[in-house]
């Protein structure tokens, strides 16, 4: 049965309400409110306390805000969704205990949700049509992962990051090249006109595809930022070479991701490949993942809007764990490091050939 659920998301430098109406099969995106956090920019990464001071301030307007662009008073809310980690415990918090109230007060449910998880709900409030299985990267400031989603609520890990998350790689570069924080968006727009190939940079962990061990999806970005960090301690003119470091660290990145989204792609023989999170945003990855795959694989991502911390996609995870009859107390707290439900670990990997 269709439900009217509002969703809200503070995990992080975002504060963000949004309004879903219909059920796990098809909801429909009444409104989304997205308010971030500029003051960040100032100290190049999000200030914990900062942030939840902010959410604070904002929660309340956020949440008005989305009910009055779905044209919905509080009281015909049905279920509130609401992020549980993982993230800033502070922020979290903050979002938590807000979405504990209403649903207190209204007497309805409460579906803590995952992050993560709610990434990966994202594509397909804009493509109704897309459901597993299927092979997802999920990349953002703070997590890398390659997932075999077999069905919605089975999650098998084909490998994740061994240091840094590749969103956290391209923030800690752009520092090195002197760029604002966050800084994803400006290299993309700086490799633009970077010459291709003049800083060649290394392919970490690419060698490891031939393996059938536990590297053979893994992910390290450590190198490549250190290997940037010396062409940067070697140039004579930053300014002069700043654009074409950028190319050659993109360049390097996304090509790591789009082979290895590709061979997980060739081994489960899935027919569609999900990108989501903030890093999903980059041209450059969208183009390099379809290449690699062959035009006869689908390759889905989300709106740039919907692929940042956001509510909505919180909302349509809430409606697919509230549809199984999913919900939680009132003693539902904040967890930074909260489990990824149903992941599993996919090994052996040869037991994953269909």
């Amino acid at each position: 049965m269709p439900k009217t659920l509002l969703a809200i998301e503070t995990s992080c430098d975002e504060t963000s309400a949004a309004v879903l109406v219909g059920t796990a099969d098809g909801a429909t995106l009444r409104s989304c409110v997205i308010l971030s956090q500029d003051v960040h920019r100032i100290f190049g990464g999000v200030v914990p306390e900062l942030a939840s001071r902010a959410h604070l301030t904002t929660i309340g307007p956020v949440v008005d805000q989305a009910l009055a662009e779905a044209g919905i008073s509080l009281e015909e809310v049905e279920a509130i969704a609401v992020t549980a980690g993982p993230g800033l415990v502070g922020a979290l918090l903050v979002g938590l205990m807000y979405g504990k109230t209403l649903a207190f007060r209204l007497a309805v449910p409460l579906i803590g949700v995952h992050h993560l998880e709610g990434h990966l709900f994202a594509a397909p409030l804009e493509q109704p049509d897309l459901g597993p299985p299927f092979v997802a990267l999920l990349v953002s400031g703070g997590h890398t992962l390659l997932l075999d989603v077999p069905a919605w609520g089975e999650y098998r890990l084909l490998g994740t990051t061994r240091d840094d998350a590749a969103g956290e790689a391209f923030d800690k570069v752009g520092t090195l090249l002197g760029l604002e924080y966050p800084a994803g968006a400006m290299i993309e727009r700086l490799a633009l006109t970077g010459t291709a190939g003049r800083f060649s940079f290394p392919r970490p962990m690419l060698n490891t595809l031939s393996d059938d061990g536990p590297d053979r999806f893994a992910f390290s970005f450590s190198g490549l930022k250190t290997a940037l960090l010396r062409a940067v301690r070697a140039s004579d003119d930053l300014e002069r070479d700043r654009a074409d470091l950028a190319r050659g660290f993109q360049d390097a990145a996304v090509a790591v991701l789009a082979a290895k989204v590709a061979a997980a792609r060739e081994l489960l023989g899935y027919p569609t490949v999900v990108l989501a999170g903030g890093v999903a945003c980059n041209t450059a990855l969208r183009n390099a993942v379809e290449a690699a795959v062959g035009s006869e694989v689908r390759v889905a991502v989300a709106s740039n809007r919907l692929n940042t911390d956001n509510a909505a996609m919180i909302g349509a995870a809430g409606l697919f764990h509230l549809q199984r009859g999913e919900q939680h107390g009132l003693d539902l707290q904040p967890d930074a490091g909260l489990p990824f439900p149903g992941l599993v670990t996919a090994f052996p990997l040869p037991s994953l050939t269909r």
